[in-house]
């Protein structure tokens, strides 16, 4: 009975542990279209969207179709373990931005044999996300697909996770130690300049003169700081270890 038991927990388990049997794309490659349906042009299409994203927002949209989850080791799986699955074996996304909680990727899975399809979300997402996805796997990718775009519904679906995304508020960099040296170091200068010139008695026009200049120095620290807290962008890959608990949205054709 014992025996038993065992063997009925680890037949129930088998889906969440299996490995699937697909490689992910190269870092920033963001498609990998094993079924065939979309064309060089609609890649590009995806990419160019997908690069801003990430670029911005250090969200990565990775997108996959396959003909069948069977094909890759999944028979008997649902497509939201299958998805959830292979987020976690790829590691889609990055769990830490600036040292803070991130963890938000999202993956766009299609099996055309299945005839289903599912948005994937990172576990940084909050739970009010699935409603978002849910509507736009409802509205933009399933009409589509029941009409046999593929493609359509695949771009329009990326689309709308873009813009979704590039809505999401990046946590802050720390401030770096460099610029509190800069930001003493031009007060000081302008301090100490000022007493100078009151001790020399020096007229007006030697103030315009400094004033001009830690004006002109000033608009450069902005700048330089402004810049530092931009971060130049994201420069970061697709996958860095990032994982799902399941969050997001499927549907079917």
């Amino acid at each position: 009975m014992v025996r038993y038991g065992v063997l009925l927990l680890v037949l129930a388990c088998a889906p969440l542990c299996a490995q699937i049997n697909l490689d992910p794309p190269a870092q920033r490659e963001f498609v990998r279209d094993l079924a065939g349906l979309l064309a060089e042009a609609d890649k590009a299409e995806i990419r160019r969207h997908c690069e801003r994203t990430l670029n911005e927002k250090a969200i990565p949209i990775v997108v996959v179709t396959i003909k069948s989850m069977a094909d890759h080791y999944g028979a008997g799986m649902t497509i939201e373990t299958f998805a959830t699955t292979l987020y976690n074996q790829w590691g889609v996304g990055h769990t830490k931005l600036h040292g803070q909680p991130w963890n938000k990727g999202i993956l766009l899975l299609v099996s055309t044999g299945d005839r289903k399809a599912r948005i994937e979300l990172g576990a940084g997402w909050a739970a009010g996300y699935d409603a978002t996805c849910q509507s736009i796997m409802d509205n933009q990718i399933i009409p589509r697909f029941k009409q046999g775009d593929f493609a359509g519904g695949i771009k329009a679906g990326v689309q709308v996770l873009a813009d979704v995304a590039r809505g999401e508020e990046l946590p802050k960099p720390p401030f770096p130690w460099q610029a509190v040296v800069l930001i003493v170091g031009f007060f000081a200068l302008m301090v100490w300049t000022g007493i100078s010139l009151y001790r020399s008695g020096r007229g007006g026009w030697a103030w315009v003169f400094w004033g001009i200049v830690f004006t002109v120095l000033g608009f450069m620290l902005m700048a330089l700081l402004s810049g530092r807290s931009r971060g130049g962008g994201f420069r970061g890959g697709s996958f860095g270890g990032g994982f799902s608990r399941g969050g997001g949205a499927s549907g079917g054709w």
